[in-house]
């Protein structure tokens, strides 16, 4: 019998690409999360996202009905995130650096790689900076960010001499003539927290907070804080009061710390310089009873190095870490 050819079974069609469920959040809710965490109040986002305070309280609402938690709390201060809205804000910033990245490889692949000059105005940002700077290096290969230690003293004349490209300022005002003010541009960029580390044996150790009265009757511990640190911390602690405290001034954080430990009074820290003694369980860590004392940060540059600066600017913004062990 003549053999009967089959017809050749069709190929399947291909199978569309799963990307598997649709992300909630959108990159305005990112943007909005690193605002409120730069500034800490819903005023100082509305300034520098340019819309309204009430558009920053409603986009907040959204931002957490999509994401199905709350992300912020009110308090006396302003506003402060969640556990949620801390994990949100360590994520954000690299995810819209990365996605900036992204559109410039698209629109120029051959572009050449940036290069700044990066100094802090407070050495505490050196606890963690170097590493962050590896960490963008590898996200971000054609940024690189060179840091220049030698001008911390003196950020701001650096900057405004062309030195550097970049400064992380949190007290130090730009230049006030209009020709060196005109060559600069600065925005809001993160905060880290000033906690009070006290041995576990001081009286307040079995305290949940402290309050303006203790650091009154308590020796203050800190390193040689620049003057303008110092208006800062007691303006924003004790408002127009101008109490006398007692301060035992140490040059070393070590120093700092060990004088706490012996329950010579209370160390006044940046979380991120506090965070790496904790370990040992005989130190605690707390807050103002009025709330987290939350400083500023900025970040300043020159106009012509805005390419570069507006890229490191979302990659530092969730880089700054966080107090892993919280204050009681």
């Amino acid at each position: 019998m003549p053999r009967i050819a089959t017809p050749p079974s069709p190929s399947p069609s291909p199978s569309p690409p799963s990307f598997g469920p649709r992300p909630q959040l959108e990159i305005r809710d990112l943007e909005l999360v690193l605002a409120l965490a730069a500034a800490g109040t819903t005023a100082g986002a509305a300034s520098s996202m340019h819309i309204t305070q009430s558009a920053v309280s409603r986009a907040l609402t959204q931002a957490e009905e999509r994401v199905g938690a709350r992300l912020f709390e009110r308090t006396a201060r302003g506003v402060a995130p969640t556990a949620a809205g801390e994990r949100l804000i360590a994520g954000a910033g690299l995810v819209l650096a990365q996605l900036r990245e992204l559109e410039r490889e698209v629109a120029a692949p051959a572009a050449a790689t940036a290069r700044v000059r990066l100094v802090c105005e407070c050495y505490t940002a050196y606890r963690w900076l170097p590493s962050a700077m590896a960490n963008l290096r590898r996200r971000l290969p054609r940024l690189e960010v060179d840091l220049a230690v030698e001008h911390t003293q003196d950020p701001v004349g650096a900057l405004a001499r062309g030195d550097i490209d970049v400064a992380l300022l949190t007290t130090a005002p730009l230049p006030g003539d209009r020709e060196a003010r005109g060559a600069l541009v600065e925005r809001p960029l993160f905060s880290d927290e000033v906690v009070f580390v006290v041995s576990t044996s001081h009286p307040l150790a079995g305290r949940g907070s402290i309050t303006r009265d203790h650091l009154r009757k308590s020796p203050l511990i800190t390193s040689n804080t620049p003057p303008a640190e110092a208006r800062w911390f007691m303006t924003t602690v004790f408002g127009r009061q101008k109490p006398r405290l007692e301060f035992l001034r140490f040059p070393l954080t070590e120093a700092v710390i060990d004088a706490a430990r012996a329950g010579m009074g209370i160390a006044v820290l940046s979380e991120w310089m506090a965070d790496g003694y904790l370990g040992g369980g005989d130190l605690a860590v707390k807050r103002l009873s009025s709330g987290a004392l939350r400083r500023p940060w900025r970040i300043a540059y020159r106009r012509e190095a805005a390419d570069a600066a507006e890229r490191l600017v979302t990659a530092l913004e969730s880089s700054a870490p966080r107090l892993q062990r919280r204050a009681g």
